[in-house]
């Protein structure tokens, strides 16, 4: 990951390639991190399908798993 400060930014902002996420720097400290809309949007479903993950694996453990002839029942 690129670092860059919040002055560099400011003058750079029309220019900036951003095919790998920039860490952005605010006296010496990290302070903001700009990445591509797509690459962001990829993140966060990334994120929410493993969180759905965990979730499943939590209920499996304490309910126990469902034969998969009963889970479809209903179909």
């Amino acid at each position: 990951m690129k670092t860059q400060t919040v002055s560099y930014m400011k003058e750079h902002a029309n220019n900036l390639e951003l095919d790998n996420p920039i860490l952005v720097t605010q006296n010496g400290k990290p302070r903001y991190v700009i990445q591509d809309a797509d690459d962001y949007e990829e993140q966060q479903q990334t994120l929410a399908l493993l969180k759905l993950i965990n979730l499943s694996e939590r209920s499996a453990s304490q309910h126990g798993l469902m034969d998969l002839e009963d889970a479809f029942d209903d179909v």
